[in-house]
């Protein structure tokens, strides 16, 4: 990407902007003490919340016009049921749920560091939210994160035809934009959605936040053209792009 090429920069939200990941494991602390103390479930209560994390990891294999509250609630009521033998329990399932998304939501509050971050490059360039994921649960999340009015445009990637990382999603927030793909950066944490997406588009430039992760994975997996440990150190590389010609 040449000097002065960057017009726009998108961004993931889940364990991009906001720790997703951390206030979701907050929650299911909270349904673990619930099942104790009120239910009387000791080592069940872990093995509960467990089963119910990898049915929300595997998600993606329901359609988006699964009611997402009755979808999660059924995540509750089958990981009790696989674990204590029955018999089924709807209320307790529901009871779990709403105290997990709950306290999930109190705890996805953006860090007055990244929302800093964000209102600086904002005076530079064009900024939007591009995320995956069921559109109730997104807007949720958006709405308790407050970021919302930090950007120039929201996508959720439920609410379109494709998500990421079909090329028609990144189009389509270009279009929004007004700017051309080879003019964008897409930074993300997902090498599969938002890192590949970058790439499929042909976007100017992919950044992966690796959280802490020493190296991006070998191949096939998806090389980022630039990797940053937090999404903090955005503005430091987005300047020097701006100083280095011929960059990806």
């Amino acid at each position: 990407m040449g000097p002065g090429r960057v017009r726009a920069v998108f961004f993931d939200l889940d364990n991009t902007l906001i720790d997703t990941a951390g206030a979701s494991r907050l929650g299911m602390l909270e349904v673990i003490k619930l099942l104790q103390s009120k239910y009387h479930y000791k080592e069940e209560a872990e093995v509960i919340c467990d089963r119910v994390q990898v049915k929300l990891s595997q998600e993606g294999a329901h359609p988006y016009s699964t009611c997402i509250t009755d979808l999660r609630t059924t995540h509750w009521e089958e990981a009790i049921l696989e674990t204590t033998g029955g018999p089924p329990n709807r209320a307790l399932a529901t009871e779990c749920y709403e105290l997990w998304k709950s306290t999930r939501l109190r705890h996805l509050g953006l860090a007055e560091d990244v929302r800093a971050m964000l209102a600086e490059l904002r005076r530079e360039f064009r900024l939007l939210l591009l995320t995956n994921g069921d559109r109730q649960t997104q807007r949720e999340k958006i709405a308790a994160s407050g970021c919302g009015p930090c950007f120039d445009a929201v996508v959720v990637g439920g609410e379109q035809a494709e998500e990421k990382p079909a090329p028609s999603i990144f189009q389509h927030c270009c279009d929004l934009l007004g700017v051309r793909p080879a003019d964008c950066v897409m930074v993300g944490d997902t090498l599969d959605t938002d890192i590949q997406g970058g790439l499929n588009a042909g976007l100017g430039a992919t950044v992966w936040v690796s959280a802490g992760a020493a190296a991006p994975p070998a191949p096939p997996a998806p090389a980022p053209h630039y990797t940053v440990a937090s999404v903090l150190e955005l503005p430091a590389l987005l300047r020097r792009l701006g100083r280095e010609p011929g960059a990806p």
